[in-house]
């Protein structure tokens, strides 16, 4: 099948700034970043801790709010948009994957990857069971009536990577989804988030330290001391391009 992308890009920055406080105590962490993903691809952000990924991440997502600079994101201009519908707009087309998982303590992990469904109006049932089936994939079909108190780190991780994807959100962007998995999961991880960069009309923000999933990435955009400093384009092998290909199944699963 090899690699599907489509024309266009899923996220343009142009000179983004972020100042946090004011006076002496002013910290720049974003100096004029220049970023751009494309639809169909996958795009991972790295570098030092420290240098501003996780910032500017934030803003993409609509977290945070930019000091200067322009943004676009899946083709539209956020600073066009109202409160409320940035709110609609996040919850329709994005999905965040947080460092600290964020789970609701009082419902189960199926329950807690179901929330965006319901929360859309999916049937409760419904939902549900399309959660119990996404869990599943990511090894945790005996867990769906755990709460998240008795889940390992790693597997909390995966339950709030499960919930990012539920909805099947145009843009999903993930702080380090695999740093608290063992290579099986992290692997499968990837395949999941693979499986959602590559459709027509999406892409995907890994930031990420870890170097044993770098071979997912269509792009890798290097940041230091609050800009990017340089993009590369991995070659990638047969390999990694058969690896790309069997996301076809997830994708047939979780549609």
């Amino acid at each position: 099948m090899g690699l599907t992308t489509s024309d266009g890009a899923g996220v343009s920055c142009r000179n983004v700034r972020k100042r946090f406080g004011s006076g002496e105590a002013t910290v720049e962490a974003l100096r004029g970043v220049d970023f751009e993903t494309r639809f169909g691809e996958l795009s991972f952000l790295v570098g030092p801790s420290g240098c501003g990924k996780t910032t500017l991440i934030s803003i993409i997502a609509g977290l945070l709010d930019r000091s200067g600079g322009e943004l676009s994101v899946l083709g539209t201009n956020v600073d066009e948009l109202s409160q409320r519908e940035r709110v609609l707009f996040r919850r329709e087309n994005l999905g965040f994957i947080f460092q600290q998982f964020n789970l609701l303590p009082a419902l189960t992990a199926a329950e807690n990857v179901a929330v965006p469904l319901i929360a859309s109006g999916t049937a409760r049932r419904r939902a549900v069971d399309r959660a119990a089936d996404l869990l599943s994939q990511l090894g945790l079909a005996n867990r769906l009536n755990a709460l998240p108190a008795t889940l390992s780190g790693g597997q909390q991780q995966r339950v709030a990577i499960a919930r990012a994807l539920i909805h099947e959100p145009r843009l999903v962007v993930c702080d380090e989804p695999t740093a608290a998995l063992d290579h099986a999961s992290g692997e499968a991880v990837m395949e999941l988030l693979s499986a959602n960069a590559v459709r027509p009309g999406r892409t995907v923000i890994v930031v990420t330290h870890d170097s044993r999933v770098f071979h997912y990435a269509h792009s890798i955009a290097h940041m230091d001391d609050g800009r990017i400093v340089k993009v590369t384009r991995p070659t990638r092998t047969r390999e990694q391009n058969e690896s790309t290909d069997r996301t076809s199944v997830l994708q047939e699963s979780y549609a």
